[in-house]
């Protein structure tokens, strides 16, 4: 007979049951409120999906922009209603496709921008000036923000009509990604200079998608995911400030970015505490004065890293209760992984399958119809309250250490993670923790019944030719004159968005761009003794 207990882990957090007495002195106007008012616990609009549902994203991107842009226009044409650009690894880490440690990834695991040229085939027969567009992108942000924006005026889509994202992240890379090129400071400094251009000349844009998706699926905890991100927040907004600007200037379009992981009732427990804890930051520690500085808005992901390859058609139901918590918890904007994402790139009816999920949630669930329909629930407010209370904690030891950039230099935030992430192994080979398909109910063969999808073989090869067309077409002299305007620019310390932009509308490429950058900056070099 099968154990159906709950694993230790569990066990060591959760009551059998919850009441009133989980919740001495809980004060529900204080700790709740009312949607849309101070600390926005239950949700930052006052009618949520009742007024407008989440922004459906699906993050896509592969290949050559010709191919993405193919995705694009077939999830928008099956009532997708936003963009979500996924960029292969050489462009992330500002190579160009031709550059031969590119070799082997170009459009692997994203879509290859190597110019301008790609951009506007990426958008191909899309209204700029009606889809909202997010971009992951960190390290080569302002170039890729650059060629966007160098798109859209070039097709006469004035910049105040953009809205989107900018992921703009690049704490979180040094922490658990490693697509950083720059050191801290210089890259910190590239990100104040998008918030401040953005500020003044795409006021609708979000400036900055504070991430902690990357963060959980690198092994962290719910409560870890948010303390970390929060404490990157803390550090850019302080960054953002010392620059000049006024906190209620650029506050109101930061955003944020979140996993959601299986535990549905504490991601949704995650959310609500990150809206309550934001808030409060925001309002009494930077003193912001705006209410709108005070909305914690973020998208949401479903987890990668909680998908299998074992039995994928079980992952459709993961991503099923990964969005519903993130729905429950009052997401913005959400992007459903594919069944097939543990083993490629997403198909096309993958990715369709898992665009419908958010569908059928929205329009067939019922739990768009009420506001935060799980408030006042004793677990989910214990929960709530001991993710709140366990994030300040982190956030109370980062502000001794001396900040989070000190907790990054001295390892202590990769350190965390890692050993969260080992836990979580062994509870998964010592069967405390039971994954369907992976340590029990295991099926001895296994057969797919969907076709997977892989990029052709000639991509990498075609990449390169149109990038050696390109540039011997284009004017050298000025690329040359444009390139060394952007020298000038960093030596003299001006906001390097404006040279930029001439650079790429003059067909500079992303690797030429980076090198400058390089050269003046140099390059991150990760302390390998923690």
């Amino acid at each position: 007979m099968k154990d159906t207990r709950k694993s230790l882990a569990k066990a060591e957090k959760t009551n059998v049951v919850y009441s009133d007495a989980d919740l001495p002195g809980f004060r529900p106007a204080e700790k709740l409120g009312r949607p849309g008012e101070f600390p926005f616990t239950r949700g930052i609009y006052p009618t949520m999906y009742r007024g407008k549902l989440w922004t459906m994203r699906q993050y896509a991107g592969f290949g050559t922009a010709k191919e993405s842009n193919k995705r694009y226009r077939f999830l928008l044409s099956q009532g997708q209603t936003g963009l979500s650009v996924a960029f292969d690894l050489p462009t992330q880490l500002g190579l160009d496709s031709d550059d031969p440690l590119a070799r082997g990834e170009v459009g692997k695991v994203g879509v290859a921008i190597d110019s301008i040229e790609d951009m506007d085939a990426l958008f191909d027969r899309i209204p700029l000036d009606r889809v909202s567009v997010s971009m992951t992108i960190n390290a080569t942000a302002a170039v890729i923000l650059a060629m966007y924006l160098a798109t859209a005026q070039k097709r006469g889509i004035p910049w105040e009509a953009l809205s989107g994202t900018i992921q703009n992240d690049i704490l979180k890379e040094y922490i658990a990604r490693g697509t950083y090129i720059f050191p801290l400071g210089p890259s910190l400094n590239i990100t104040t200079d998008i918030i401040a251009f953005c500020q003044a000349n795409v006021p609708k844009w979000n400036t900055m998608s504070i991430s902690g998706y990357h963060i959980r699926e690198a092994g962290a905890t719910a409560v870890q995911e948010l303390a970390f991100t929060l404490a990157d927040a803390v550090t850019y907004v302080d960054a953002i400030i010392q620059s000049g600007l006024d906190v209620d200037a650029f506050a109101p379009r930061l955003s944020f970015f979140l996993a959601a992981h299986n535990d549905l009732l504490e991601e949704v427990a995650k959310f609500r505490a990150a809206r309550r804890i934001w808030a409060k930051l925001m309002r009494e520690k930077f003193k912001a004065g705006n209410p709108n500085s005070w909305k914690f808005r973020f998208h949401t992901q479903t987890s990668g890293a909680t998908l299998l390859a074992q039995q994928p058609e079980n992952n459709v139901t993961r991503v099923t209760l990964q969005a519903l918590a993130a729905v429950l918890g009052g997401t913005q904007s959400l992007h459903t992984n594919s069944r097939d994402a543990a083993l490629a790139l997403p198909s096309q009816e993958s990715a369709q399958i898992a665009l419908r999920t958010q569908q059928i949630i929205a329009h067939e669930s019922g739990v768009a119809e009420t506001v935060d329909p799980l408030g006042g629930a004793y677990f989910v407010e214990t929960l709530t309250n001991r993710i709140e209370a366990d994030v300040t904690a982190y956030l109370n030891k980062i502000e001794e250490m001396g900040g989070m950039l000190k907790a990054i230099e001295s390892g202590f935030i990769q350190k965390e993670i890692q050993e969260s992430s080992y836990r979580y192994q062994k509870q998964i080979e010592l069967k405390e923790r039971i994954v369907v398909g992976l340590n029990d109910y295991v099926k001895e063969e296994e057969h797919l019944n969907f076709k997977i999808y892989y990029p052709p073989k000639t991509l990498e090869k075609a990449q390169a030719e149109r990038l050696r067309r390109l540039k011997k077409k284009r004017p050298a002299s000025t690329v040359s004159t444009r390139l060394k305007e952007l020298e000038r620019a960093i030596q003299s310390g001006q906001n390097l968005l404006p040279p930029i932009i001439e650079a790429v509308k003059a067909r500079a490429t992303l690797g030429e761009i980076t090198r400058i950058l390089k050269e003046a900056f140099g390059e991150y070099r990760e302390n390998i003794s923690i």
